[in-house]
């Protein structure tokens, strides 16, 4: 009997370290370059120390008045290599929509995405940076989204952006906006759809663009619009734990920003219409504030996610 117990308690352990592990989620670093260099690699070494499963950038890898030049992207490139676990990058838009500004260097924007597309995931495959890559799903035609599994749990990221996603600046803009906006949602309701066949516990979707930018008291910028509302329509429909993260805004914030009928959409409707209550947003801190977050996935849990804040020392 003792031992059947003892085989039954080492089952049960098993079944729920199974079901929990640990991630990072950082994002608008190494922002003043080059002085940030060395504090993002610090932190990188802090996130090494605690092996998580693979770590989430969710981009802007320079300031907007930084320039944005090959040098200065491969510079990051290289320091993404420096994780010991998986690494897996979202473009933000200081390293394109923002690259016409006279201090990032009056770049073509459009060039320049062109350049993040090739040099930060047409050249790795199908695989994530880090010392120990892993296979990642790539969307067709948008090479920068991508989908994988940990854990049962599916995650995604897709290329939403601050700067209004690249809307509004010119013709140019807004017809590359156009294009990339409807690869964004299919992607989004594509990974929903998996997760729904695949019954995963919880779905994960990480971008750059804060969507909820003085909410409740103004709209969402247009160009983020059709995100917001498709985000609330799969995941309503979805059910379970659905976790977004985003960065641009710099702030550490865990809330829930996502209404029924789609956030921020003005104070009367955001009250008229119920807070979608199984998706939270976390927005990571940046910018100056150089830090992480840790996230624990416990799908034996009913909210699945915790969160602790990481600082260099």
């Amino acid at each position: 009997m003792k031992k059947l117990l003892l085989t039954a308690a080492f089952a049960l352990a098993a079944t729920a370290s199974a079901a929990s592990f640990k991630f990072v989620a950082l994002g608008d670093m190494p922002y003043k370059l080059p002085d940030d260099y060395a504090r993002f690699e610090a932190l990188i070494g802090e996130v090494n120390k605690l092996k998580p499963a693979f770590t989430v950038h969710v981009g802007d890898i320079k300031s907007g008045s930084s320039p944005c030049t090959d040098e200065n992207f491969q510079k990051v490139k290289g320091e993404f290599g420096m994780f010991d676990g998986p690494l897996i990058y979202t473009p933000g838009d200081n390293e394109w929509t923002d690259c016409h500004r006279e201090k990032a260097g009056k770049f073509d924007s459009l060039e320049r995405l062109a350049k993040v597309r090739d040099m930060f995931f047409a050249q790795m495959g199908d695989k994530s940076f880090g010392k120990k890559p892993i296979t990642l799903t790539r969307q067709q035609g948008q090479i920068e989204n991508s989908r994988w599994e940990h854990g049962s749990v599916l995650f995604a990221t897709v290329n939403v952006v601050g700067s209004d996603n690249g809307l509004e600046r010119n013709a140019a803009s807004a017809t590359e906006y156009f294009g990339r906006n409807a690869a964004n949602l299919e992607w989004i309701k594509a990974t929903f759809a998996d997760a729904k066949a695949k019954n995963a516990p919880a779905v994960v979707i990480a971008m750059q663009a804060d969507m909820f930018y003085g909410a409740p008291f103004t709209l969402t910028d247009i160009g983020l619009r059709d995100t917001v509302t498709t985000l609330a329509t799969e995941a309503k429909a979805y059910g379970k734990p659905v976790l977004l993260i985003n960065g641009d805004s710099h702030i550490l914030i865990i809330d829930h920003p996502v209404t029924e009928a789609g956030a921020n959409t003005g104070l009367g409707q955001t009250m008229a219409s119920p807070t979608l209550r199984n998706l939270t947003r976390l927005q990571v801190m940046g910018e100056a504030e150089v830090g992480a977050v840790e996230v624990t996935v416990d799908t034996n849990t009913p909210g699945v996610f915790g969160f602790r804040p990481i600082f260099t020392k």
